[in-house]
């Protein structure tokens, strides 16, 4: 659902992290596959950066580990901000 004259993916849309993207907070935890819908997004291309929002099914299964250290630092684990080229529509 990419608007074709931008590129933009729109507000509410449902994305998938691609392979070999990583947390932007913990280099050692793998985002790929996971499922997310967009809740904003900011910049133009080619630096732009969409917010998402994790979906109830990757949230239930994220590594324990993850979730200890984004409470930790206080760290929204529901969310992420990810550049355009690292995801793409589910």
């Amino acid at each position: 659902m990419s608007n074709p004259s931008t590129g933009k993916l729109p507000i509410g849309s449902r994305v998938r992290v691609k392979d070999g993207v990583m947390s932007p907070d913990f280099a050692d935890v793998s985002f790929a596959g996971w499922t997310a819908t967009i809740m904003e997004f900011s910049g133009k291309k080619p630096n732009q950066k969409f917010i998402v929002v994790f979906d109830d099914a990757v949230i239930a299964a994220m590594p324990p580990g993850y979730l200890q250290r984004c409470e930790e630092q206080r760290l929204l684990y529901t969310m992420a901000c990810l550049e355009a080229d690292q995801i793409e529509v589910a």
